[in-house]
């Protein structure tokens, strides 16, 4: 429906350019020369009419110029003072004129209403039969035409309602072909940016399995070289934190409805496997969360998860100002330093240490 609206926008400015020229050429060029190489009776009549089109087609040219659509005020004005100006240019006619070189306005009214109407094709139909109703019923009343002059009279009448009618079904056909053409461009546009998305998201996974690996590898590398004591609790911390890490990043590229759920979840299930008693708690409705904030937000979690000893509580709670996930365990002050590190600034980290416990909380703003 967009497409629609905006191609019959499109399609209807550049028509009403053109029509804008042939009304007022067909006017200036053809029927001025008729208008005064004719008597009318009475002059006057014809002479007004022929103004009257003059000032619509100005009138119209105010916002057909600037491709603006014409208000209603002028569309509905301007189909009455046409319609009128047709009928008293055809009363002006001599005896016979009708339908013949002396009636200037037969063909010029239509492209007038062309102007005006073009949007509006049901009511631009009744507009134009209502011309020619008015033109054939005064023919008929000024004589009784002979057969001649009937068929002549309905060759003019047909060649000019089809050679208008005609524009009618350029037009809507040009609208189906620029609708056709602007869904087949944003769709393009649209796969465009989803393969610019994926290659972008592709990079930064990249670049963060890069970066994590970067930090694991050395670790693997020292216990397998025996650098490091697979005993020593602190060996052990540094290993939990680097499987949590990795837990957290697969979880990343699921295709989940609650990615940040999903992610805290992940985190959890890695602590319970250490043998962690880890409750977790989630209110407020799902909201749209970027990666890096997500990772920031999770970021707390996962250090003090590492360092927990036996029990853990974890709450995510989702509000229309802000989205916080916070942590209490009892892992003393060795979750300190990557607590603090995992503050970013998107993301507001707070922390304190009870006794025993450690408290953290990240908070993500989402207004102001």
């Amino acid at each position: 429906m967009a497409e629609d609206r905006a191609a019959a926008g499109h399609v209807h400015a550049t028509m009403r350019i053109a029509l804008l020229g042939v009304a007022g050429g067909v006017q200036f060029a053809l029927c001025l020369w008729t208008l005064t190489g004719h008597a009318y009776r009475p002059a006057w009549v014809a002479v007004a009419a022929f103004i009257a089109l003059a000032l619509v087609t100005a009138t119209c040219g105010v916002w057909v110029v600037r491709r603006k659509p014409l208000p209603s005020a002028v569309v509905v004005g301007g189909t009455v003072i046409v319609l009128t100006a047709s009928f008293c240019a055809t009363a002006a006619l001599p005896p016979d004129g009708h339908l013949r070189p002396p009636d200037w306005s037969v063909g010029l009214v239509g492209w007038h209403l062309l102007l005006l109407l073009l949007d509006r094709v049901p009511v631009l139909l009744a507009a134009m039969a209502t011309h020619m109703a008015v033109s054939a019923g005064q023919f008929v009343l000024a004589g009784v035409p002979e057969r001649a002059e009937v068929g002549a009279a309905g060759a003019v009448a047909l060649g000019t309602a089809s050679v208008q009618l005609a524009v009618v079904v350029i037009t809507r056909m040009l609208r189906r072909r620029t609708a056709m053409a602007m869904a087949v461009a944003r769709e393009r546009d649209r796969l465009a940016t989803r393969v610019l998305s994926a290659e972008q998201w592709e990079r930064e996974q990249r670049t963060v399995f890069a970066g994590q690996m970067g930090a694991t590898l050395p670790l693997l590398a020292d216990l397998a070289d025996g650098v490091l004591d697979p005993r020593d609790r602190g060996t052990r911390r540094r290993c939990a934190l680097a499987a949590t890490q990795l837990r957290r990043l697969f979880a990343e590229n699921d295709e989940v409805p609650d990615p940040l759920v999903h992610e805290v979840t992940a985190c959890v299930d890695v602590a319970e496997r250490r043998g962690v008693d880890v409750s977790l708690a989630v209110s407020g409705a799902a909201v749209a969360v970027p990666a890096d904030v997500r990772r920031a937000l999770t970021g707390p979690v996962v250090a003090t998860l590492s360092a927990t000893r036996v029990r853990a509580r974890v709450s995510v709670l989702r509000t229309d100002e802000d989205v916080r996930v916070a942590v209490v365990a009892d892992a003393g002050t060795e979750a300190g330093t990557d607590t603090v590190a995992a503050a970013t600034a998107r993301v507001e980290v707070e922390s304190g240490t009870y006794g025993e416990y450690v408290r953290t909380e990240a908070r993500w703003r989402r207004k102001g």
